[in-house]
């Protein structure tokens, strides 16, 4: 058991090594997830404003399904449930399609709320002044739709640290596993509180670097 000051400060030494190791996992399925599922979520919300009825169905079935069941029910059915009918994939990958299947239909959500929350003179202005579509949408719309979403975006960002630890399912050995195999192993909870500090500085951090992001959106006001 970990009993004074001297004890803490030499246990947690010796399991920092394991930590950073636990926390690459994290860091990876968090980064990958992060930039698959926001380019979906920006595509699936184009695809839920589309005037195609069928196009727009399917997208609204697929944010129903995502949103509608557990995300670690996800990653289970793609890991251990696809084999089953011939489809096998590898864990990391099977972990990051779960992961930006569900992301992207959260995110999808969020930018179509954006994207319509635009007035309709913004699109007339741009085709008065002779702007293509395309154009319209990337320099005059997007810019805009951006800064309303970030704060629900940095939301779920925020979220997604969190639900990295949901890889557990699929066998990885990342932060939350680590301490939770430690502290069954050495009787403390000495390793989960240091996974705890880890997951604030992480999230302290983040929070910092998207407050100063949302900051350099503020002239679109």
């Amino acid at each position: 058991m970990v009993e004074n000051i001297g004890e803490v400060v030499a246990y947690v030494q010796m399991m920092m090594p394991q930590m950073m190791e636990g926390l690459k996992v994290t860091l990876q399925v968090f980064a990958l997830t992060l930039i698959l599922s926001v380019p979906l979520g920006i595509v699936v919300a184009l695809c839920r404003l589309s005037k195609i009825k069928l196009l727009n169905r399917m997208m609204e079935i697929y944010i129903l399904v995502m949103r509608g069941t557990p995300l670690l029910l996800q990653i289970i059915f793609i890991f251990f449930g696809l084999p089953i009918v011939g489809i096998s994939i590898d864990r990391m990958p099977s972990a990051i399609l779960a992961f930006t299947l569900n992301y992207g239909a959260y995110f999808a959500e969020i930018f179509r709320a954006g994207i319509s929350s635009i007035d309709e003179g913004q699109y007339e202005g741009a085709e008065v002044l002779g702007l293509s579509k395309v154009d319209t949408f990337f320099r005059i719309i997007m810019p805009q739709a951006i800064k309303r979403v970030l704060p629900p975006v940095t939301n779920e960002i925020i979220t997604l640290v969190k639900d990295t630890a949901l890889v557990y399912a699929v066998g990885f050995d990342d932060l939350l596993k680590i301490g939770k195999t430690a502290t069954n192993r050495d009787a403390t909870l000495m390793p989960l509180v240091l996974v705890a500090v880890i997951y604030l500085l992480l999230i302290l951090v983040l929070s910092k670097v998207l407050a100063h992001i949302e900051k350099k959106f503020d002239y679109y006001r």
